[in-house]
């Protein structure tokens, strides 16, 4: 007879390890990562043409723009006009458009935080 309580328990349901793996990576991204997270998931709901999704996206990256910094202030406003403008232009499916400007967006910072790092 074997004791069960040492044998492993099969995954009940595989996608319990999918979110696990994801939950720990998020927790562990830096904050760097975490913008870019956000871009790719907008990048991938806009070429599905998900509305609803690519707008939720935009609008955590709009909850993500920093007011308070006098320095921040002049980018975030500009951010949060395109950020806005791609929301309207979803509503109207102008999907080529918004993925342009999410891939040309997204390339920025990556490009932004590398000339940081190099600093």
């Amino acid at each position: 007879m074997t004791d069960t309580a040492t044998r492993p328990k099969p995954q009940s349901n595989p996608n319990e390890a999918i979110n696990a793996y994801l939950v720990k990576e998020i927790a562990e991204a830096t904050p760097d990562k975490l913008v870019l997270k956000v871009y790719d998931a907008a990048i991938r709901f806009c070429g599905q043409k998900n509305l609803e999704k690519t707008n939720l996206a935009l609008g955590v990256l709009i909850d993500g723009l920093n007011f308070q910094d006098e320095q921040a202030k002049e980018v975030s406003v500009g951010l949060l006009k395109l950020y806005q403008f791609a929301q309207e232009q979803m509503r109207k499916k102008n999907y080529d458009l918004v993925l342009t400007i999410l891939k040309d967006l997204r390339s920025s910072w990556v490009e932004a935080f590398a000339q940081e790092k190099k600093g």
